[in-house]
């Protein structure tokens, strides 16, 4: 109930109630709400300045969690980065350094990455530099990733060529020499069986009966089987591949023919006398780019680390050839 409120009338000495006019009455009232407006969208101002909206609330609640997601995301992607990197640092400093391959370059290797333009336009986006900025990473261990495949690839076929080569390089004797006892004359400056004086002797002899098993010492093609007049007698000469050749010589008997594939190990001849011989043995020559070399040094797939010692030792003593 509003307070009756009174006033002093100087013309009629007393106190009167105060009443107000219609006029005084609505002003009154057009005041309190102008000024209940106004105080209202000051507090609504206000509000929406220091306060968030449940709305503007949710979507920053929705944000906080995608960040947190996004932020999981991107360590994981770091952690593939990472084991591709080291996939890559072992494939050129490891795997490629066995194959004698040169490394591949660090252009090549991540995948000549280039900003899609596409990432420009997603930064626009809500949300959008989060998910730009992932997928700049995605596509970069993609195209890593499809680059490390095909150098794997090209790998897996320098492992089947090692294998290959590794086949193919003479690495056994040409005799069975279980004893050690066959070599009668080794590789260098030797007594001449015939003209007494000192010649380059291009292989080395192992003496053995007339008949013994010569074995290929590596995996390759016949490139000559028979006698042509050279001192050799009856001879097989294989071509093994990746620049080596190895002669047979003196055979008293050949088991292959030219162009045949033969395998390391395979008998291709028996022992014999012929040729520029002084008794039955088996000359044997490698070859490596033309070069006739010392064919000791290719005993590592059938003697041990003492046995080749041995044999060095034997193979370097200064005697007469048998041719």
């Amino acid at each position: 109930m509003e307070k009756e409120k009174y006033y002093y009338n100087p013309n009629t000495l007393k106190y009167e109630k105060y009443k107000l006019s219609i006029g005084q009455r609505i002003l009154r009232i057009v005041g309190f709400f102008t000024s209940a407006f106004f105080f209202g969208f000051l507090a609504m101002i206000l509000g929406y300045t220091f306060f968030d909206s449940p709305d503007k609330q949710t979507e920053k609640i929705r944000l906080k969690q995608m960040q947190v997601k996004y932020e999981i995301l991107d360590k994981r992607i770091e952690s593939l980065s990472k084991v591709l990197q080291d996939m890559g640092d072992r494939d050129d400093n490891i795997y490629r350094t066995i194959f004698e391959s040169d490394p591949l370059s660090d252009n090549l290797r991540n995948g000549n990455i280039r900003k899609s333009k596409i990432y420009d336009a997603l930064r626009d986006l809500p949300d959008g530099k989060i998910v730009s900025n992932t997928l700049e990473k995605i596509e970069s261990l993609e195209k890593r990733t499809y680059v490390q495949s095909k150098s794997y690839d090209e790998l897996a076929k320098m492992i089947k060529n090692k294998e290959e080569l590794l086949a193919s390089i003479p690495a056994i004797q040409p005799v069975s020499n279980k004893d050690l006892k066959r070599i009668a004359s080794g590789f260098g400056m030797r007594i001449d069986p015939i003209y007494k004086t000192p010649r380059l002797h291009a292989g080395l002899d192992f003496t053995a009966e007339t008949g013994t098993p010569v074995y290929a010492t590596g995996n390759g093609i016949v490139e000559i089987a028979g006698s042509e007049s050279d001192g050799y007698g009856n001879k097989v000469v294989i071509n093994n591949g990746y620049g080596y050749h190895t002669l047979f010589g003196h055979n008293s008997r050949i088991l292959v023919k030219r162009g045949q594939r033969v395998l390391r190990g395979q008998t291709i001849a028996l022992v014999g006398n012929t040729g520029k011989s002084t008794g039955p043995h088996c000359h044997y020559e490698v070859w490596k780019n033309g070069r006739k070399i010392d064919p000791v040094n290719y005993f590592f797939n059938d003697l041990s680390p003492e046995q080749y010692d041995q044999i060095l030792r034997i193979a370097e003593q200064s005697n007469q050839a048998f041719d």
